[in-house]
């Protein structure tokens, strides 16, 4: 056992960082409600303050998603970097 601390990558990575924006963004839209607070354009009859949030429903899904594979993605790499460095 060596005294050598172990060497992990950096905690804060451009992947990390569109990771946070991407679960960020639908809190910022949600509570930002003075941009969708009225009832013009109206969609198929829906006045844009429901129309929006329902739209946001969609958008948080596809981020949350695109997040959550970002991280898998990210822990792999970071998991073979570590057994590719613990064999060297």
């Amino acid at each position: 056992m060596s005294d050598a601390p172990e060497v992990n990558g950096p905690v804060v990575t451009p992947v990390r960082v569109v990771i946070a924006l991407c679960l960020i963004a639908p809190f910022v839209a949600m509570l930002w409600v003075s941009s969708y607070a009225r009832v013009d354009p109206t969609f198929i009859g829906i006045p844009f303050f429901y129309w929006y949030q329902m739209l946001w429903v969609l958008i948080s899904t596809a981020l949350t998603m695109t997040a959550y594979k970002l991280w898998q993605r990210d822990q792999r790499g970071r998991k073979s970097d570590r057994s590719a460095g613990s064999k060297a």
